[in-house]
């Protein structure tokens, strides 16, 4: 199963690493803004990259106290149309609005799991407390995961399928474009011993121990989402929502999220298959790791047999994927 890759865009601006928005250690510039340029251009970005206010306006104080009207006139002027506080406003508006429409890109599925008013308020407090620190705005979402776990109250009562979704979308945007390591081949453990070998997973793989079957659910949502932007373009009412998905009912799954021939897919796993797969990418030796899809199975001569098989097929179709890498 796969979902169509998408290119990502880039950030002019973004917060400092380390800064959270509304951050400012450089000392505000006196009237007449005599200051040096760099410094000047380090207190608009501050200004630009705040935080709004729930009603989509620019914060009426400083991080000072003072009031931004003030602010804002003593390094932007106004003219004959918009105040100085109004034109700072703009670029405020925009960059925040920029940084929402890339979480609604990124996060579809927990959007339409919890709703548009919760989605709002999250990313409205995970932006506050994690803005972008990063030229581009692909990393914009890395810590939505943690942050949900964090403040399990912000999409209460769907806290689990929440965290669920926040991972597999995290692992699409993973897979799409992280790092490609050289890919195993067959001579390169040829003639090895397998208590010894160690091998590793491409960065751009992510394992994932689901409690919601999303593979099928953001499937079945791009679906939707296609059927409703091609109506939207034609004559036709539309009136397919992100609302009308049934949200998935719990089913324990083992997932890999990876991509090939750059088209990103989502590959069910079956149990040993994931452990021996959790154990290769923690490091053990591949006969550690295959050890590991004993620990609950029948010691019997015939499951055993059985299960070596599929090991061999497992590593076959791992290596042909190009999952396995030294």
């Amino acid at each position: 199963m796969k979902r169509p890759a998408r290119k990502r865009s880039a950030s002019s601006s973004a917060a400092p690493a380390g800064k959270k928005a509304g951050a400012c250690d450089a000392p505000l510039p006196p009237s007449g803004m005599n200051e040096d340029f760099a410094q000047a251009e380090h207190i608009f970005a501050t200004a630009i990259m705040r935080t709004m206010t729930p009603e989509q306006r620019m914060q009426r104080t400083w991080i000072d106290g003072r009031s931004m009207q003030q602010v804002a006139a003593e390094f932007i002027k106004p003219n004959d149309r918009l105040s100085s506080y109004e034109r700072l406003e703009i670029y405020n508006r925009q960059y925040w609005f920029r940084l929402v429409d890339c979480m609604y890109e990124d996060f579809p599925g927990l959007l339409a799991a919890i709703g548009q008013k919760k989605f709002d308020s999250l990313i409205t407090e995970y932006l506050t407390c994690h803005p972008s620190s990063s030229y581009s705005l692909r990393n914009l979402g890395s810590r939505l995961v943690e942050f949900i776990e964090s403040e399990p109250q912000l999409v209460a009562p769907h806290e689990q399928l929440a965290l669920d979704i926040a991972q597999i979308e995290w692992a699409w945007i993973t897979a799409f474009d992280g790092e490609a390591k050289p890919a195993l081949k067959q001579d390169d453990i040829k003639g090895r011993d397998p208590d010894s070998l160690t091998l590793a997973l491409q960065p751009y793989v992510t394992l994932l121990e689901l409690a919601y079957p999303l593979d099928d659910f953001l499937i079945s949502l791009k679906k939707v989402e296609h059927l409703r932007t091609e109506a939207s373009t034609g004559s036709s009412h539309c009136n397919i929502r992100r609302s009308c998905m049934p949200l998935p009912k719990r089913e324990h799954v083992f997932l890999a999220v990876h991509r090939c021939d750059n088209v990103v897919y989502y590959k069910r796993l079956e149990p040993e298959e994931y452990a021996i797969l959790k154990g290769i990418d923690s490091g053990k030796s591949i006969a550690g790791a295959c050890a590991l899809a004993l620990t609950d199975a029948p010691d019997t001569a015939a499951h055993v047999q059985k299960l070596s098989a599929k090991i061999s097929e497992w590593f076959a179709t791992w290596t042909e994927l190009g999952w396995l890498c030294i």
